[in-house]
Parts: C-alpha cells; sequence; structure tokens
C-alpha cells in the first residue's frame, strides 16, 4: 500500500486499490457504503431476506422514505442489491442482496454485532471524554 500523500503509476485498476490515495476511485465507493443507513440495510437484508421497502423500513428503525430510498439506490447502483419488481396489482418491488452485497454483509454483521456489545463501554468512554473536556 502506498502512502495518503501518493498516488499509484500505472493502470487505473491499481489505484482503485489503494484507499489511503488521495486520488483513489474506491475512496467514492467506500464512502457510500460507510453511511449510517447503507450498512444497517445491508444488515437487515442479511438477516430478514428479500424484504418490501416498507418491510425494510420498519426492519431498519428510524431510517425515512426518503433516505432509505437513497441508499437502496446507492447500493443497487453499487451492485450489492437487486431491485425486482413483480408484475402484479398492485406492483410488488422486493429488495434482496446480491452475491457481492451477501459476501460484504458477511463481513458487517460481525461488526454490527461487536458495536452492540461494546456500546455501553464506549458510551461511557464519551460521557468521561466530556466531562474532561468540557471547558475546552
Amino acid at each position: 500500500m502506498t502512502t495518503n500523500e501518493q498516488v499509484p503509476a500505472g493502470p487505473e485498476q491499481d489505484q482503485a486499490r489503494d484507499v489511503f490515495a488521495r486520488l483513489c476511485p474506491s475512496r467514492d465507493v467506500f464512502a457510500e457504503l460507510a453511511d449510517k443507513w447503507s450498512l444497517l440495510i445491508l444488515m437487515g437484508l442479511d438477516q430478514c431476506g428479500p424484504r418490501r421497502f416498507s418491510e425494510l423500513q420498519r426492519a431498519v428503525g428510524g431510517v425515512s422514505r426518503k433516505m432509505l430510498t437513497q441508499s437502496l439506490r446507492s447500493l443497487e447502483r453499487n451492485g450489492l442489491v437487486r431491485r425486482t419488481v413483480h408484475p402484479e396489482i398492485p406492483p410488488r418491488v422486493v429488495y434482496d442482496l446480491l452475491p457481492l452485497g451477501r459476501q460484504l454483509a458477511g463481513l458487517v454483521v460481525p461488526v454490527g454485532r461487536w458495536t452492540e456489545e461494546h456500546a455501553p463501554v464506549m458510551l461511557a468512554a464519551r460521557e468521561e471524554f466530556d466531562r474532561v473536556h468540557a471547558g475546552d
């Protein structure tokens, strides 16, 4: 891996493999995945299986319709989620993970579990930090 000041010379695909490089194209993808809702949606689809929009919105508490729509479109655009429209009346739309999305969910779900387990310790650390630095 190169330092964050360097941009690897050579083919474009080499640049996509160094997220620390300033001009690395994979940073774009990383930024889209690292938002608040995308990872929760991936985890929800992994744990619950294919879901309709409203079912997914209930599963991911607190996400607005607008943010769920934007996040699902981004995940679909990046080849992680599939949107299937069933020709029924009324139309039924179902979202599910594609193989790449399942692979990523396999990495993200353990991070979610780790977060649930360690959140109390981290929240206590925040409170202590805020108390110590209250006058800064």
